[in-house]
């Protein structure tokens, strides 16, 4: 599967007591990028959940912090499927710096498919599936 590349810029917010990116910021950022990697296949997550009466949701993170980031950098978080089941995803994913590419954090995200009500897992949506590059 290609990559998938969403800009983020550090806000002040996102920094800690010394002027460095908090660590869990990382995992929001990831988050945002599957979002919008979701999205630029044509699905909003509020609407798959009520029309498809599924969720998404984290079910195991690995995370590497290899360098920090700082107020106002410009970043970028690159989505990768490395695995499609029945019910779940696997996502390698790294957050980099922009510009230079130097990698900041990596991780292995693993989502799994649930029914809304039921919060049980279930399988990914027929119309989903066909959307979602397959993973060798």
């Amino acid at each position: 599967m290609e990559e998938f590349v969403w800009p983020i810029r550090v806000y002040y917010e996102d920094t800690d007591a010394v002027g460095v990116v908090y660590y869990a910021n990382y995992l929001k950022y990831m988050e945002r990028a599957r979002t919008e990697w979701l999205r630029s296949l044509g699905f909003e997550q509020d609407r798959v959940r009520d029309e498809e009466g599924v969720v998404f949701a984290v079910r195991r993170v690995e995370v590497d912090y290899l360098r920090t980031a700082r107020f106002n950098e410009q970043l970028e978080c690159r989505v990768r499927l490395v695995g499609r089941r029945r019910a779940s995803l696997v996502f390698d994913q790294e957050v980099r710096r922009a510009g230079d590419g130097e990698v900041l954090a990596r991780g292995q995200v693993k989502v799994a498919c649930l029914d809304a009500e039921q919060l049980r897992p279930a399988p990914i949506p027929e119309r989903m599936v066909r959307e979602i590059p397959h993973v060798e």
